[in-house]
């Protein structure tokens, strides 16, 4: 009793609630901003529920997006925690609630048979310390019995980050990044990343893919950025 008691880990929000499994109690995890509200299936934008008139009119190279939350406070204060100051078990609540509330049979169509976190250049990877997407994209793996590869697909090419630029900017910056050297003729693949905003490294990491011959990609992502006014 004793044990179970100094074993218990502190809510990671308001630190006066057990955090149970995940690290993050239940009245805080009511508060979070889940991404549940109808969307579109390819690019997670809000929608009806059908494929929004965006990705019908110029369809992106990757096939559905799950995400978790909202790019909203405090899901993105914990990202930026977990990111920026190496909050690495942050990682596990991430994965945990991934699997629990996105990645289930209910929630995908489609077996995956390969998962590739986002590429980081080794410059900045060498910065951070570590790659975020990685680490989610680890315990993921490991959990779900797929296999995780992050080592066939680079990013040789260093460019200013995503974020620092305006949105027309980013495609352009983005634009022949990444490399794969590995033949993924007919797999299904989940790339794992922490935010998708315009979607531009997505759709460019999944372009990539397709062109090493997989048939389906799709987007695990942790936090979908919206469009105001959502």
């Amino acid at each position: 009793m004793l044990l179970n008691l100094l074993l218990k880990q502190a809510c990671l929000m308001c630190a006066s609630h057990d955090g149970g499994d995940v690290g993050i109690c239940q009245a805080c995890l009511n508060d979070l901003p889940w991404h549940s509200a109808a969307q579109c299936p390819q690019c997670a934008l809000i929608s009806d529920g059908l494929v929004c008139g965006s990705c019908l009119n110029s369809p992106p190279s990757f096939d559905a997006t799950h995400a978790l939350f909202t790019y909203h406070y405090p899901a993105d204060k914990l990202l930026q925690h977990y990111k920026y100051k190496q909050t690495l078990h942050l990682a596990n609540t991430f994965a945990s609630l991934l699997i629990d509330k996105k990645l289930s049979p209910s929630h995908t169509k489609q077996k995956i048979d390969l998962i590739i976190p986002m590429p980081m250049h080794k410059t900045r990877l060498k910065e951070r310390g570590f790659n975020q997407a990685l680490e989610v994209a680890r315990l993921i793996s490991k959990s779900m019995q797929i296999k995780l590869d992050y080592t066939s697909c680079q990013r040789p090419k260093y460019t200013p980050p995503q974020a620092s630029l305006p949105l027309k900017e980013r495609i352009k910056n983005i634009r022949g990044v990444f490399d794969c050297q590995k033949n993924l003729q007919s797999l299904n693949i989940a790339i794992v990343d922490d935010v998708m905003t315009t979607g531009a490294s997505l759709n460019e990491l999944a372009s990539t893919l397709k062109q090493a011959g997989a048939s389906h990609v799709e987007c695990w992502v942790i936090a979908r950025t919206l469009p105001k006014p959502y």
